[in-house]
């Protein structure tokens, strides 16, 4: 390779042809580990309060509905029956037996995860119980 001095043509002006591509390839190396230490601390995690509610207390007749609660232990019980989460999936799907039209509100603590929610959605599904709620707390009784 002829240096950039020697490249000069008779005449005395030429252009340079080459590009160097050595500070893109810095920027590019400088940028990559720029993102490769934020991307990880852009992930993070918190816990879902269940919302609160303006609407009145007793919207739902106790009597026609059937109520699955859920404490922060995450002791499940069925109408006040205490159940074990193996049990779970049987119990309902007996109640769906005995009452066809069954409808189902779920009362989860506020601190309860949402995996531990979404695993009783999961087996009101497997039992075909369709007329799901979750109720949530009054604004009042939301705010200690």
């Amino acid at each position: 390779m002829r240096r950039y001095s020697q490249r000069f043509s008779s005449r005395g002006q030429s252009s340079l042809a080459e590009i160097n591509v050595t500070p893109l390839l810095d920027l590019c190396f400088v940028l990559l580990v720029i993102f490769m230490i934020t991307t990880p601390l852009l992930e993070s995690s918190t816990d879902l309060i269940v919302p609160s509610s303006k609407a009145g207390r007793n919207a739902v007749d106790p009597d026609k509905v059937q109520t699955l609660a859920i404490d922060r232990l995450e002791r499940i019980t069925l109408n006040g029956e205490a159940v074990s989460p193996d049990a779970l999936t049987a119990r309902l799907v007996e109640l769906r037996r005995n009452k066809p039209d069954a409808a189902v509100v779920i009362r989860p603590h506020r601190e309860l995860s949402v995996q531990k929610l979404m695993n009783l959605l999961d087996a009101l599904k497997a039992a075909g119980i369709t007329k799901v709620g979750v109720l949530a707390q009054s604004e009042s009784a939301a705010t200690p």
